[in-house]
């Protein structure tokens, strides 16, 4: 089977002595994973970086088998934010999202487009709440509708946030979320807070459900608002 498409790097482990096993999001494929020879001698290694769109051709002898890839950088990302932590984190974290919520071979262009407008947003000022935004719309994407925009006539000007129950679970709630607007004014707690509720969710109905271990590169971003 011979396929060749574009593709963001979701994460890369070590296979033998010259190889890497890689997990892909592509645009036609979905979730793929599969090894690259000479991955990690220093050509190669240099641009299998986590978030760094990529372009392979692949190749395997059936479905049921791991397949290899032959590979090309399309756009660095990852390098252009070495100095700047907080987007790092970010980068790292929604690949590590991708890569365990995703099912495999399975094509989903709507959270592909998406995750294409984040990265190609993230040099913007608010950035952090494309993020939040994007995490909110990943839920629902993945079967899940916090239907939060129901709530918007509960909303307390006088206040931040709204304490709303959801499938049994209390959620603080910042009110920006559930007008679907960007905040006028930017704070760390408001983000932290927002980060805090979409982590909430995550765990509450696909990590903790499926035993999944939720990953640290998230918790990490979360901690630079505090």
């Amino acid at each position: 089977m011979i396929w060749e498409d574009e593709c963001y790097l979701l994460s890369k482990r070590k296979f033998r002595e010259n190889a890497n096993i890689i997990n892909i999001f592509t645009q036609k494929k979905g979730k793929i994973d599969g090894i690259v020879y000479g991955g990690t001698s220093r050509k190669i290694k240099n641009y299998l970086q986590i978030s760094n769109k990529l372009f392979v051709s692949h190749t395997s002898k059936s479905d049921n088998r791991i397949g290899y890839f032959k590979t090309e950088l399309i756009k660095p990302i990852s390098p252009i934010y070495f100095n700047d932590k907080q987007r790092t984190s970010a980068l790292i974290s929604i690949c590590s999202l991708l890569n365990i919520l995703l099912p495999d071979s399975q094509p989903n262009k709507k959270i592909y487009d998406s995750f294409e407008k984040l990265i190609n947003s993230i040099d913007l000022e608010y950035w952090i709440f494309l993020y939040i935004f994007f995490e909110i719309n990943l839920i629902k994407d993945l079967g899940y509708d916090t239907n939060l925009n129901k709530h918007s006539n509960e909303i307390n000007k006088d206040k931040d946030f709204l304490k709303i129950k959801i499938d049994g679970y209390i959620y603080e709630i910042p009110n920006y979320l559930i007008q679907k607007k960007i905040p006028e004014n930017f704070s760390n707690i408001l983000i932290r807070k927002s980060l805090y509720f979409t982590r909430q969710v995550m765990q509450n109905k696909f990590f903790i459900p499926n035993n999944l271990l939720f990953p640290k590169s998230r918790i990490i971003l979360e901690n630079y608002f505090n």
